[in-house]
């Protein structure tokens, strides 16, 4: 929280002017993204903030790929989720933040409409990935808790690695309607996005066509994928907080640590999602703000929640890392 309120005094939420350079014969070549702030002290200030968070986000998540591939203790299910979602964390932070601090120090923040496009299906793609692993790690977490005596059959190397493969197939298919929606946007002008990536609200408002079907569409896709995974999460962790009456005050301490840890994850990510794709065509002043929380904040948050609450996590870390120091 204390990042979100830094970002609050740096006034980002400043109007973009116009520019029609690269708006030729009603069609788009590029766009400029008008960024957080255009105040140089500000530019420099967050300048190395961001590329410190994306830094630290880079070997957080790193370590955790590599200690959880090179480990024997780590070889579970939950840590074979736990491994595709640092690496979705990874993607899907340098999917914004390398370019938000590029552009942080260029005059002219162009971005290419090829470029722009494939940023939409990136963000898009590495985010909904996150979110099927999510859904992947609280469905590990029922079957251990809930099924104990079938769960190695249940939750077997085989059907792990099928559920992986459906979650990239299902963020492809998300990612694919997303990316339709945008190609059929046309775009005359003006050319200013008023964000620091390309996404399709902040497109919406540069299209030259009523676009309230297309909002229609996204919300259908995007905010319904965000609302219906947060209400499964929420009932999933509701039935083994209810079940956990039956077992020992040991194991009871032990699922709701790891319990604790999936849900922190879940509302730090979630909020800000449903925040942003669940409602009318409407921007507000805050967006770009939320949007920094979960593009930038919770991949670094991730590897930070599941190495400091998970012991095993972190005596695997000490003995593979310090001995090969």
């Amino acid at each position: 929280m204390p990042f979100f309120f830094f970002l609050c005094r740096l006034n980002i939420c400043q109007p973009p002017t116009t520019n029609t350079d690269m708006v030729h014969n009603n069609s788009m070549t590029g766009f400029i993204l008008f960024g957080l702030t255009q105040d140089p002290e500000k530019q420099r200030a967050l300048f190395g903030l961001f590329l410190i968070l994306h830094l630290l986000t880079l070997i957080g998540n790193f370590l955790i790929v590599v200690t959880i591939r090179l480990s024997q203790t780590l070889q579970g299910p939950m840590y074979f989720f736990l491994f595709y979602l640092s690496f979705a964390d990874a993607c899907f932070s340098t999917t914004t933040a390398p370019r938000l601090i590029m552009d942080i120090l260029s005059q002219k923040k162009i971005i290419t409409y090829n470029e722009c496009m494939t940023q939409v299906f990136a963000v898009h793609f590495f985010g909904c990935m996150e979110i099927f692993v999510l859904i992947l790690m609280a469905f590990d977490r029922y079957v251990a808790i809930c099924k104990p005596l079938r769960y190695t059959n249940i939750m077997s190397q085989c059907i792990c690695r099928v559920l992986v493969i459906l979650a990239w197939v299902g963020s492809w298919i998300h990612s694919s309607a997303q990316i339709f929606l945008a190609l059929r946007l046309p775009f005359c002008g003006p050319n200013v996005i008023d964000h620091y990536f390309c996404d399709l609200q902040p497109l919406l408002k540069l299209a030259c066509m009523d676009t309230y079907v297309i909002n229609l569409l996204i919300v259908s896709n995007s905010g319904a994928i965000c609302m219906l995974s947060f209400i499964l999460l929420l009932i999933s962790y509701i039935i083994i907080l209810y079940s956990l009456r039956n077992h020992s005050a040991k194991g009871r301490r032990k699922a709701l640590s790891t319990c604790t840890t999936h849900f922190i994850v879940v509302i730090i990510f979630f909020g800000p999602c449903i925040f942003i794709y669940t409602r009318p065509p409407t921007t507000f002043p805050i967006d770009k703000m939320i949007a920094v929380f979960y593009t930038i904040g919770t991949p670094l948050l991730n590897p930070l929640i599941y190495t400091l609450r998970n012991a095993e996590v972190k005596n695997a870390m000490k003995k593979l890392w310090c001995g090969k120091v």
